[in-house]
């Protein structure tokens, strides 16, 4: 798993004056939770970009006083006008203790729904897990082969040993539906031959002999 690297230093100051202080230096400030203390700590905004800014669940090695903590993220919390990060809450991985993560879900195959002419929808990016930090990875797969039109996988369908799925059972996390082109083809086929019946009907009748 992809582990990133931020050097820190430790935060002695609080109060809104000594934020305001970090961040006049482009510095972020943050909390490190779950280990034996929290470690409140500061470093620059640009060393938590690849953290921040991607998709990708990762781990974090975060050096505070010649100390590194592993972790993964909490939290985060962005300016309402600047938009930009602003504060970051880590979680440090206990070896004996559980956690929950945020995982991104990675469908794989093809379902036979698709084949048939149908469309994949995932509906859920992510599965949010309980789990020791020794079983946490970037993505959680799900076979999608068996899945024909009409019919989704839902959380319960998800099975690891490892993990405690912390969302409702009954979610669903990927569909297959009915495409526009399915629909067409399903209706040109299906009405093409009552059209011909029905055109036979609208066929004019022959004109009745004239009375003499």
């Amino acid at each position: 798993m992809k582990t990133i690297t931020i050097e820190g230093q430790l935060r002695t100051e609080h109060g809104k004056g000594a934020t305001r202080l970090l961040r006049s230096q482009e510095l972020v400030p943050g909390v490190i939770y779950g280990g034996a203390q929290e470690i409140n700590f500061s470093a620059p905004a640009k060393a938590f970009k690849a953290l921040v800014y991607t998709p990708s669940f990762q781990l974090a090695d975060v050096t505070v006083d010649g100390t590194t903590y592993r972790c993964i993220l909490k939290d985060l919390q962005f300016g309402k006008v600047s938009d930009e990060l602003i504060h970051i809450d880590l979680l440090e991985l206990v070896e004996d203790k559980k956690v929950i993560a945020q995982i991104p879900l990675k469908f794989t195959g093809v379902a036979s729904g698709v084949k048939a002419g149908g469309r994949l929808v995932p509906k859920m990016k992510t599965l949010k897990v309980k789990t020791y930090p020794k079983y946490l990875r970037e993505q959680i797969e799900v076979a999608v082969d068996a899945l024909e039109i009409g019919e989704n996988l839902r959380v319960q369908d998800v099975k690891d040993e490892n993990y405690e799925l912390m969302n409702s059972p009954r979610i669903p996390i990927v569909s297959v539906v009915t495409t526009r082109a399915l629909r067409q083809e399903e209706a040109s086929g299906g009405g093409a031959a009552p059209a011909k019946g029905a055109a036979a009907k609208a066929a004019p009748a022959k004109a009745a002999p004239a009375k003499k």
